[in-house]
Protein backbone atom coordinates (compact mmCIF):
# COMPACT_ATOMS: atom_id res chain seq x y z
CA UNK A 1 0.00 0.00 0.00
CA UNK A 2 2.93 2.46 0.74
CA UNK A 3 4.52 1.67 -2.65
CA UNK A 4 1.10 2.62 -4.23
CA UNK A 5 0.68 5.77 -2.30
CA UNK A 6 4.48 6.60 -3.36
CA UNK A 7 4.33 6.31 -6.87
CA UNK A 8 0.59 7.81 -7.00
CA UNK A 9 2.40 11.04 -5.53
CA UNK A 10 5.24 10.73 -8.13
CA UNK A 11 2.49 10.74 -10.76
CA UNK A 12 1.21 13.92 -9.55
CA UNK A 13 4.64 15.91 -9.80
CA UNK A 14 3.71 15.94 -13.90
CA UNK A 15 0.51 17.08 -13.78
CA UNK A 16 -0.69 20.78 -14.30
CA UNK A 17 -2.22 21.33 -11.21
CA UNK A 18 1.08 19.93 -9.40
CA UNK A 19 2.03 23.18 -7.40
CA UNK A 20 -2.02 22.51 -5.33
CA UNK A 21 -0.86 18.72 -5.02
CA UNK A 22 2.60 19.54 -3.62
CA UNK A 23 0.83 21.87 -1.40
CA UNK A 24 -2.02 19.41 -0.20
CA UNK A 25 0.64 17.05 0.48
CA UNK A 26 3.16 19.22 2.16
CA UNK A 27 -0.06 20.45 4.64
CA UNK A 28 -0.70 16.91 5.09
CA UNK A 29 2.56 15.31 5.88
CA UNK A 30 3.06 17.33 8.44
CA UNK A 31 0.06 16.01 10.74
CA UNK A 32 -0.74 12.47 9.16
CA UNK A 33 0.14 11.83 5.39
CA UNK A 34 3.25 8.99 5.84
CA UNK A 35 4.93 10.31 2.34
CA UNK A 36 7.11 13.44 2.41
CA UNK A 37 6.65 16.04 0.29
CA UNK A 38 10.07 15.36 -1.03
CA UNK A 39 8.72 12.79 -3.57
CA UNK A 40 6.78 15.59 -5.82
CA UNK A 41 9.62 18.66 -4.87
CA UNK A 42 12.17 16.55 -6.06
CA UNK A 43 10.56 15.96 -9.72
CA UNK A 44 9.04 19.26 -9.91
CA UNK A 45 12.27 21.11 -9.05
CA UNK A 46 14.00 18.94 -11.92
CA UNK A 47 11.38 19.32 -14.75
CA UNK A 48 10.86 23.17 -13.87
CA UNK A 49 14.34 24.66 -12.36
CA UNK A 50 13.32 27.99 -12.85
CA UNK A 51 10.51 27.59 -10.53
CA UNK A 52 12.79 26.10 -8.20
CA UNK A 53 11.86 28.70 -5.24
CA UNK A 54 8.51 29.00 -5.85
CA UNK A 55 7.97 25.61 -5.38
CA UNK A 56 9.98 25.35 -2.57
CA UNK A 57 8.28 28.46 -1.20
CA UNK A 58 4.56 26.45 -1.60
CA UNK A 59 6.36 23.56 -0.02
CA UNK A 60 7.64 25.30 3.37
CA UNK A 61 4.11 27.30 3.72
CA UNK A 62 2.12 24.73 3.16
CA UNK A 63 4.30 22.23 5.60
CA UNK A 64 4.39 25.15 8.66
CA UNK A 65 0.46 25.20 8.29
CA UNK A 66 -0.03 21.09 8.45
CA UNK A 67 2.47 21.36 11.23
CA UNK A 68 -0.54 23.95 12.94
CA UNK A 69 -2.81 20.44 12.38
CA UNK A 70 -0.52 18.24 13.97
CA UNK A 71 0.00 20.81 17.13
CA UNK A 72 -4.30 21.09 16.95
CA UNK A 73 -4.21 17.19 17.37
CA UNK A 74 -1.59 17.08 20.33
CA UNK A 75 -3.41 19.90 22.21
CA UNK A 76 -6.89 18.45 22.21
CA UNK A 77 -7.01 14.67 21.38
CA UNK A 78 -4.36 14.05 24.13
CA UNK A 79 -6.66 14.56 27.27
CA UNK A 80 -9.21 12.60 25.66
CA UNK A 81 -6.69 9.33 24.93
CA UNK A 82 -3.58 10.27 26.02
CA UNK A 83 -4.19 10.93 29.75
CA UNK A 84 -6.01 8.71 30.85
CA UNK A 85 -3.55 5.88 28.98
CA UNK A 86 -0.64 8.01 31.36
CA UNK A 87 -2.61 7.39 34.43
CA UNK A 88 -3.17 3.36 33.39
CA UNK A 89 0.36 3.45 33.72
CA UNK A 90 1.36 5.03 36.69
CA UNK A 91 3.47 7.94 34.52
CA UNK A 92 1.72 10.71 34.75
CA UNK A 93 4.84 12.09 36.66
CA UNK A 94 7.26 11.32 34.26
CA UNK A 95 5.54 12.56 31.25
CA UNK A 96 5.41 15.76 32.97
CA UNK A 97 9.12 15.60 33.41
CA UNK A 98 9.49 14.86 29.69
CA UNK A 99 7.35 17.52 29.09
CA UNK A 100 9.52 20.15 30.38
CA UNK A 101 12.54 19.65 29.09
CA UNK A 102 10.52 19.48 25.69
CA UNK A 103 9.48 22.88 26.36
CA UNK A 104 13.20 23.62 27.72
CA UNK A 105 14.56 22.87 24.08
CA UNK A 106 11.18 22.77 22.43
CA UNK A 107 12.87 25.13 19.44
CA UNK A 108 16.07 22.91 18.83
CA UNK A 109 14.12 19.59 18.41
CA UNK A 110 11.12 21.15 16.28
CA UNK A 111 13.72 22.80 14.23
CA UNK A 112 15.45 19.78 13.50
CA UNK A 113 12.52 17.64 13.25
CA UNK A 114 11.77 19.86 10.48
CA UNK A 115 15.17 19.81 9.29
CA UNK A 116 15.55 16.34 9.06
CA UNK A 117 14.13 13.00 7.57
CA UNK A 118 12.81 11.83 11.10
CA UNK A 119 8.72 12.19 10.41
CA UNK A 120 8.29 15.56 11.49
CA UNK A 121 4.43 14.87 11.73
CA UNK A 122 5.88 13.52 15.08
CA UNK A 123 7.28 16.26 16.53
CA UNK A 124 4.07 18.48 15.82
CA UNK A 125 1.57 16.61 17.11
CA UNK A 126 3.97 16.53 20.78
CA UNK A 127 4.44 20.36 20.64
CA UNK A 128 0.89 20.48 20.66
CA UNK A 129 0.68 17.60 23.41
CA UNK A 130 3.41 19.69 25.87
CA UNK A 131 1.78 23.10 24.97
CA UNK A 132 5.18 24.46 23.01
CA UNK A 133 4.52 27.98 22.83
CA UNK A 134 2.61 28.44 19.59
CA UNK A 135 4.67 31.55 17.85
CA UNK A 136 8.56 29.28 18.59
CA UNK A 137 6.25 26.08 17.23
CA UNK A 138 5.71 28.44 13.99
CA UNK A 139 9.55 30.14 13.98
CA UNK A 140 11.61 27.00 14.50
CA UNK A 141 8.92 24.62 12.05
CA UNK A 142 9.48 27.90 9.47
CA UNK A 143 13.05 28.07 9.45
CA UNK A 144 13.21 23.94 9.84
CA UNK A 145 11.08 23.05 7.11
CA UNK A 146 12.20 25.82 5.06
CA UNK A 147 15.86 24.91 4.89
CA UNK A 148 15.19 21.74 3.95
CA UNK A 149 13.36 22.32 1.30
CA UNK A 150 15.40 25.34 -0.05
CA UNK A 151 17.99 23.77 0.39
CA UNK A 152 17.10 20.84 -1.96
CA UNK A 153 15.48 22.90 -4.24
CA UNK A 154 18.95 25.43 -4.58
CA UNK A 155 21.14 21.91 -5.25
CA UNK A 156 18.76 20.87 -7.80
CA UNK A 157 18.31 23.96 -9.04
CA UNK A 158 22.38 24.46 -9.41
CA UNK A 159 23.65 20.64 -10.28
CA UNK A 160 20.45 19.72 -11.77
CA UNK A 161 20.02 15.51 -11.39
CA UNK A 162 23.48 14.21 -10.28
CA UNK A 163 22.95 15.71 -7.19
CA UNK A 164 20.21 13.93 -6.43
CA UNK A 165 21.99 10.84 -7.24
CA UNK A 166 24.51 12.25 -4.32
CA UNK A 167 21.49 13.20 -1.87
CA UNK A 168 20.16 10.07 -2.07
CA UNK A 169 23.45 7.74 -1.75
CA UNK A 170 24.63 10.46 1.37
CA UNK A 171 21.16 11.72 2.72
CA UNK A 172 21.85 9.69 6.43
CA UNK A 173 25.36 10.87 6.79
CA UNK A 174 24.34 14.48 5.42
CA UNK A 175 21.72 14.56 7.95
CA UNK A 176 23.43 13.61 10.61
CA UNK A 177 26.55 15.65 10.00
CA UNK A 178 24.37 18.66 10.02
CA UNK A 179 22.67 18.15 13.27
CA UNK A 180 25.94 17.39 14.72
CA UNK A 181 27.10 20.48 13.79
CA UNK A 182 23.55 22.36 14.90
CA UNK A 183 24.11 21.23 18.02
CA UNK A 184 27.70 21.75 18.64
CA UNK A 185 26.33 25.22 17.37
CA UNK A 186 23.78 25.29 20.35
CA UNK A 187 26.32 23.93 22.99
CA UNK A 188 28.72 26.70 22.19
CA UNK A 189 26.26 29.91 22.29
CA UNK A 190 24.37 28.25 25.77
CA UNK A 191 27.93 28.08 27.51
CA UNK A 192 29.67 30.97 25.95
CA UNK A 193 27.20 33.10 26.89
Amino acid sequence: MLRRLYEWTLRLSAHRHAIWALALISFAESSVFPVPPDVLLIPMVLAARRRAWRIAAVCTAASVLGGFLGYGIGAFFFEVLGRPLLEIYNATETFEEARALYNEQGLLIVFTAGFSPIPYKIFTIASGVTGMEPFSFALASLVGRGARFFIVAALLWKFGEPILVFIDKHLGKLTLAFAALLFGGFFLLKFAL
